[in-house]
């Protein structure tokens, strides 16, 4: 059987993201090398085993790996089938410097919850349009990264803030069509961005990028039965194109918006 490699890789418009990078390798290894970024692995089949400061790690079933920049690693098929991994590159924006050595002590992380959050984010970044939603599950990522790494004393989030909470909620029904980044929503509601991400899911019930995502949905439903076309309703609340509305649309209302416009 042939050696396979296949690989994809873009840069999306998310903050902090240097890039996100698919593959498909079966007899390929890695030699040493190092990356200017932090390197987040998950492997989706097979495994993989690298060395980091001279030490052997691998990656099993639910295993979230942390390789910090500047310290050199190699890589290679830990089965026969080889392995098919994805993996993003994050900046020091995301993940800062304190995080070096406790990430080269402990690289890979057994946490199911990471590892299922880390394959959402994937399917978010895979879209054009969905940067909040990318964002927002990024954000919460890397302060779980935070906590795994260097854990703190617990913080009560029991109650959510509802005052904050309202806030970006007036902001988001504001900028419903041009959205609002999710950094730039912390700055004008005077917040963290991970914070302001928990206060609206637990004053809610729903994400922001969710909310978000239902009134547009929800006005684009109005144009539709007005008659208007569904490419031109897509640009008129904010989706990215006519594809990312009938993602949208069919996910939330069961059917696309042709379809809808037709009933």
């Amino acid at each position: 059987m042939a050696p396979q490699r296949e690989i994809s890789a873009w840069r999306p418009g998310v903050p902090g993201v240097v890039e996100v990078f698919h593959a498909h390798y079966t007899e390929y290894a890695y030699p040493m090398h190092v990356h200017e970024a932090w390197t987040l692995l998950i492997v989706d089949d097979g495994a993989v085993r690298y060395d980091l400061d001279r030490h052997e790690h691998g990656t099993p079933h639910d295993t979230v790996s942390l390789l910090p920049p500047h310290i050199p690693h190699n890589g290679a098929p830990a089965t026969a089938d080889g392995f098919r991994k994805r993996v993003l590159y994050l900046d020091s924006s995301r993940l800062g410097d304190d995080l070096i050595g406790p990430a080269v002590d402990g690289p890979d992380l057994v946490d199911p919850v990471l590892r299922r959050r880390v394959g959402q984010l994937h399917t978010a970044l895979a879209h054009p349009g969905d940067e909040l939603e990318a964002d927002s599950r990024l954000t919460l990522i890397a302060e779980r990264l935070h906590g795994r790494l260097r854990p703190t004393t617990a913080v009560d989030l029991a109650r959510p803030d509802r005052p904050l909470a309202y806030r970006l909620r007036e902001l988001l029904d504001a900028r419903l069509v041009e959205g609002v980044a999710l950094d730039e929503a912390a700055r004008l509601v005077h917040a963290h961005p991970a914070h302001l991400v928990r206060a609206f899911s637990g004053a809610f019930g729903i994400a922001p990028h969710q909310y978000l995502m239902s009134r547009r949905v929800d006005r684009a439903r109005r144009l539709l039965l007005d008659g208007r076309p569904p490419g031109e309703v897509a640009a008129a609340t904010g989706f990215y194109d006519q594809s990312h509305l009938t993602r949208h649309f069919r996910r939330l209302v069961g059917v696309t918006p042709g379809r809808y416009a037709r009933s």
